[in-house]
């Protein structure tokens, strides 16, 4: 291959500058682009729009284990009797039926929540501070046959397994549904769940044996038919908010 002298070299070099200035004269002139800009995607707008929701979700504080709530909703129309309505007792007697908690006292909201929290936390020790321990009449009734003896021992023993978790469900779903105001103006005026414990249970409408029989199987139902009412666990407390018992039964 032929090398280039010196005056060869400077001509070709020449020659080729001229060249790309002839080039460059014809092209367009590129705009000037800021570097954010070399990054921007036609489809940024549309991922933003996907992230927001997001971002709210994450802002949104978690509501923890959300509040038990009755299956019968009146305002849905399933209910065969109205909240806050009299219904009659196996006794015969006028229950007034609520669906919801905020027309009970807050003494007695208080306690059901406490009580809502302890059950769903699967430590049945956690009902302990609720029950008034300690004998005499303020001590929460779990057992007819001897009043005086722990309660957390007497429920923990009648649960279907050894940590007490099958009754703690049991009070959950006895908890969540509708509760009845009973005794009102007497010394004996309680709110009583669930509400079949003062209804007449063959006059129970098919919504109401739905919500039953989230607590009670169809043989119990069959079983209450044939007894004459509900015998099922409940939970009663006092308009003071006082836990007066959590028993099966009569």
């Amino acid at each position: 291959m032929r090398r280039l002298k010196g005056n060869d070299l400077q001509r070709s070099v020449a020659s080729l500058l001229a060249a790309t200035t002839v080039v460059a004269g014809f092209a367009s002139p590129l705009p000037a682009l800021a570097f954010s800009s070399l990054h921007v995607s036609p489809l940024a707008p549309a991922q933003a729009g996907k992230e927001k929701p997001v971002e709210q979700a994450l802002e949104t504080p978690s509501k923890g284990i959300p509040m038990p709530d009755p299956l019968v909703n009146n305002q849905a129309g399933q209910a065969a009797s109205s909240d806050s309505s009299a219904n009659p007792t196996p006794d015969g007697k006028p229950a007034e039926v609520l669906f919801d908690i905020n027309k009970a006292p807050e003494p007695v909201r208080k306690l059901r929540e406490a009580i809502v929290e302890a059950a769903a936390s699967g430590d049945l020790e956690r009902l302990r501070p609720l029950m008034n321990i300690g004998g005499g009449l303020n001590q929460t009734q779990v057992s007819a046959d001897d009043p005086g003896e722990d309660p957390i021992k007497t429920l923990h023993d009648l649960s279907g397994d050894p940590d007490g978790i099958e009754v703690l469900s049991i009070l959950l779903d006895v908890m969540s549904t509708g509760f009845a105001h009973v005794g009102q103006g007497t010394p004996n005026e309680m709110y009583v769940w669930p509400y079949f414990a003062e209804k007449d249970i063959k006059t129970l409408s098919a919504p109401e044996k739905v919500d039953l029989m989230r607590i009670v199987t169809a043989g119990d139902y069959s079983d209450m038919l044939e007894f004459g009412g509900y015998n099922f666990y409940r939970v009663g407390i006092t308009p003071d908010g006082k836990w007066k018992f959590f028993t099966a039964g009569e």
